[in-house]
């Protein structure tokens, strides 16, 4: 085969594959009416027919097939030159202009089952089977080697493992119970925000309740209040009556507020100062027994309801109950220490 022909082949391949198939639509020279904007798609796909050729195994062709490559590259490159150099000016130009943007899309099928061959054996040259093959070998040496190691390893470290395992889980019981005790400090810090919230209402409020008081021992010399009669007196003491019960209400709701939010701080503050002691205690105690009537008090702290502040109560009975929850097993411990 001679090397031009092959050289011809090659540039007429390289020029087809790396044409830029946008510039065919020419819509600013040809306008909406005569552009190309319906050859681009079409002629993609021609080039990407062609991009499949891999050039540098043309030389394993024969010289048949070689030309078959050359001339349908060169056919397809002249179609791209027609829609360049389409001249809307000239006779019949419409008309044209449609049958030139057919033949591209009736380009794709023949030069499908022409190529198609020649594809498919460039194409399998671009892989290396045996290559592939080495490499999946020593793929799979290399992830057996890995997991031989992997299981040494966890095999030497299966004791250690365990080990620590069982601390993690010791130091989990210990501390779970401790670890709650955050909750409780959110909470109080909350309620000691609001508290102050409502201090500061309260006080607002008895300050206008003192302002109103005294002012109102005035309002009978405002000349459009002062009662003309009895009945104007009590209208006017009456309603001075109202407005001062009503300012005296919402003192005593804000005092309240503030009492019951202060209360509630108070109380979580002392939860969660009881429940950082439970590792402590937990430590202190000898025999499981004795664990589990320090769990159940501290459970007891964390589950049992707590005064809202807005009405009394007494959590003396939860306490008594897990008082005599605790008996029994302090009671059997006894008997099988005696």
């Amino acid at each position: 085969m001679a090397e031009s022909k092959l050289a011809e082949t090659g540039n007429s391949l390289a020029r087809v594959q790396s044409f830029p198939t946008e510039t065919l639509a020419r819509q600013t020279a040809l306008g909406s009416e005569f552009n190309f904007s319906e050859a681009i798609e079409p002629a993609e796909r021609l080039v990407g027919l062609f991009k499949q050729i891999p050039a540098q195994y043309l030389g394993e062709l024969p010289e048949s097939k070689i030309e078959v490559i050359r001339s349908t590259a060169d056919a397809t490159f002249s179609l791209f030159q027609q829609v360049d150099q389409f001249d809307p000016k000239q006779t019949d130009s419409f008309a044209k202009r449609t049958t030139l943007i057919d033949t591209i899309k009736a380009q794709y099928d023949p030069l499908f089952s022409q190529l198609s061959p020649l594809i498919a054996f460039t194409s399998s040259r671009l892989r290396d089977f045996g290559a592939l093959e080495r490499e999946a070998r020593a793929a799979v040496q290399v992830a057996k080697d890995r997991a031989d190691e992997a299981t040494s390893q966890l095999q030497a470290q299966r004791d250690d493992a365990e080990r620590i395992l069982d601390e993690v889980r010791r130091v989990a019981a210990e501390q779970g119970v401790s670890q709650q005790a955050i909750y409780f400090q959110t909470e109080g810090a909350t309620h000691e925000e609001e508290a102050k919230t409502w201090r500061r209402y309260t006080i607002n409020v008895a300050i206008g309740l003192g302002i109103y008081a005294v002012v109102s021992t005035l309002f009978h010399k405002v000349p459009w209040l002062a009662p003309a009669g009895p009945y104007e007196a009590f209208q006017l003491g009456l309603s001075k009556v109202l407005i001062f019960g009503v300012i005296a209400y919402m003192l005593l709701l804000s005092a309240k507020n503030f009492l019951a939010h202060k209360h509630n701080a108070i109380v979580n503050r002392h939860r969660y100062n009881a429940l950082l002691t439970f590792t402590a205690l937990a430590d202190a105690a000898k025999g499981p027994e004795s664990r589990d009537i320090v769990l159940t008090h501290a459970a007891g702290c964390i589950f049992a309801p707590q005064d809202t502040g807005y009405t009394k109560g007494n959590t003396q009975p939860e306490s008594v109950a897990n008082i005599i929850q605790s008996l029994p097993r302090a009671l059997t411990q006894s008997g099988t220490q005696g």
